[in-house]
């Protein structure tokens, strides 16, 4: 008795070979000349007439025949599609993480959902922003955030001064550079907060979805392993459309 994973293996073939062999019917059946065949003989006015010898065109192509291999192909496809699909009615499995089971009895179906849905959600993971590791954070109950220490700074103001170059005289008065003196005037005290979240946390994260995904893998790979029960349902469907 095959098994759900063996006729998934196969289906895709049987699809493509029906594809191709409808497609083929298809087009032969659009050229007449294929379908189309004559017989004439020539017969003088008089035994003295000239002679000339029968001609024929074979019919080249019959549409009943076309239908008889259609049916025989698609038969095919319909029984392997309805052999799956039957199947895919009673292949379920457990998806277990550590020896836990999340969820029971999945069908194949939905095991399908959570593998593109699990993909998705490890891409958004991986985006998402994390503390900047030069600063040490704590968590402030207060805003619901993180926060640094606080870190005092000093405020400055630029205060000119003069530089006395050299001294006035008689002849000259004096030479002054005025230039800017940085004072202390006050002091910034700041404290950063940040709603990104800590690389262990999204480490974590990242941990728990790969285990899903590969819990969900499992289910999936166990659930085909089911053995199916080969469905005839071709042979009803066109001994009916083509009878």
């Amino acid at each position: 008795m095959a098994k759900l994973n063996q006729i998934i293996a196969v289906e895709k073939g049987v699809k493509s070979k029906s594809h191709q062999d409808l497609t083929a019917a298809h087009h032969g059946l659009q050229k007449p000349a294929l379908l189309s065949g004559i017989a004439r003989t020539y017969q003088p006015k008089d035994e003295e007439g000239e002679q000339l010898p029968p001609e024929s065109t074979r019919v080249q192509l019959q549409a009943e025949e076309v239908l008889r291999d259609t049916a025989a192909t698609l038969t095919r496809l319909f029984d392997v599609t309805a052999t799956k699909d039957w199947a895919n009615c009673t292949a379920k499995a457990d998806v277990t993480v550590d020896g836990r089971v999340l969820i029971a009895g999945v069908p194949v179906s939905y095991l399908l959902f959570l593998e593109k849905q699990l993909t998705d959600l490890n891409t958004f993971i991986r985006k998402l922003p994390v503390l900047d590791a030069a600063e040490s954070w704590v968590r402030d109950p207060s805003t619901d955030a993180w926060k640094t220490e606080p870190v005092r700074t000093v405020r400055t103001k630029k205060v000119p001064r003069n530089h006395v170059k050299a001294e006035a005289t008689e002849k000259h008065p004096a030479q002054v550079e005025v230039y800017y003196e940085d004072i202390p005037v006050g002091y910034w005290t700041t404290v950063k907060f940040s709603g990104a979240l800590p690389a262990q946390r999204v480490n974590e994260l990242l941990q728990r979805v790969e285990k899903l995904q590969q819990a969900v893998k499992f289910a999936r790979e166990e659930a085909n392993g089911v053995e199916v029960t080969d469905q005839r349902v071709g042979e009803a469907f066109f001994g009916y459309l083509f009878g």
